[in-house]
């Protein structure tokens, strides 16, 4: 069987495909792949593997020996997975391979934004410590973890990881009820996001989800809350997260996604230069092991698939 792998560097050069050479498949690999380039290496391929290179129904109306489409990653918003229905190609993809990653990752904004930790490393080179008439410098807040109240959206595996660690610190856990429903154990968001100290997505980009925290939403948090996002960055307005952080409508944010990746170097986020607002690469899953995890899985996916055909 023919397979080809799209975007394989987006896994990272410190790994390979060696897994992949103990099934039946002749594959081949791209580094890259552009949307221009995704029509002719696709169309005479029965199997396809890919991260984030989108295959929209245009391309996959050119591949008539598609039979399957190995998603490596969690989110298959790059996959028209409506048209793969419709014409019998499996899709799969492979989900709870970046959980400790993602979750430390996380706790990792969140720790960032509670100490100051950027502002205050900063200060230090730049000499402030060294010219200070004190044995310490003082400049920035430091919020205690402990007793605060943590609101997490999106209760699937990640969100009970990241619920673990924080309750290891002392925290209070809610978990907020699946936006679109109402649940009997779980509150709305907008009867939570009053009271929180954290909010952290956890959940998948859908249209009940897309811009999830808005501006009316902003509002409702404390100007000391502090909004985590290592889900996806389609889940906040991202104009009016600017505007709140700037404005000091809230006490600061760590994003690990945003809508548009790679973002636009006039991005509305990147433009700002903000002591409380960190961003990070979409790096949270990187981690070599949960690299390795992810690949192991992809791989016995198409093993089973292959047996079953």
């Amino acid at each position: 069987m023919r397979a080809v792998v799209l975007d394989s560097d987006s896994l990272g050069s410190d790994l390979t495909l060696n897994e992949f050479e103990s099934l039946p498949v002749t594959l081949t690999r791209y580094p890259t792949t552009t949307p221009e380039q995704v029509i002719e290496r696709i169309r005479d391929a029965e199997i396809v593997l890919v991260n984030k290179v989108v295959l929209n129904a245009d391309a996959l109306g050119q591949a008539e020996k598609l039979r399957y489409v190995g998603v490596l990653a969690t989110g298959t918003n790059n996959v028209d997975t409506e048209y793969c229905q419709q014409h019998g190609i499996t899709v799969n993809n492979v989900d709870g391979y970046g959980t400790d990653s993602v979750a430390q990752h996380a706790m990792m904004l969140l720790l960032n934004l509670a100490t100051s930790f950027v502002p205050t490393m900063q200060q230090v080179k730049q000499g402030d410590w060294s010219r200070s008439p004190f044995f310490c410098l003082l400049d920035n807040p430091v919020m205690e973890l402990a007793g605060k109240h943590l609101i997490i959206v999106g209760y699937g595996t990640l969100g009970q990881r990241f619920a673990e660690l924080a309750r290891a610190f002392g925290m209070k856990v809610s978990v907020a009820a699946r936006p679109g429903t109402t649940s009997a154990e779980r509150r709305a968001l907008d009867d939570l996001l009053p009271e929180a100290d954290v909010v952290s997505l956890h959940c998948q980009l859908s249209a009940q989800t897309e811009q999830l925290i808005n501006a009316e939403r902003l509002r409702l948090m404390k100007p000391t809350a502090l909004l985590i996002n290592t889900a996806r960055g389609g889940l906040i307005d991202e104009l009016a997260l600017a505007d709140a952080l700037t404005n000091g409508q809230i006490g600061g944010a760590g994003l690990d996604t945003l809508s548009v990746e790679p973002p636009p170097a006039d991005h509305p986020l990147l433009s700002l230069s903000l002591p409380n607002l960190i961003i990070t690469p979409h790096s949270a899953w990187s981690a070599k092991e949960a690299r390795q995890r992810l690949l192991k899985m992809a791989v016995a996916k198409l093993e089973q698939f292959i047996e079953a055909s």
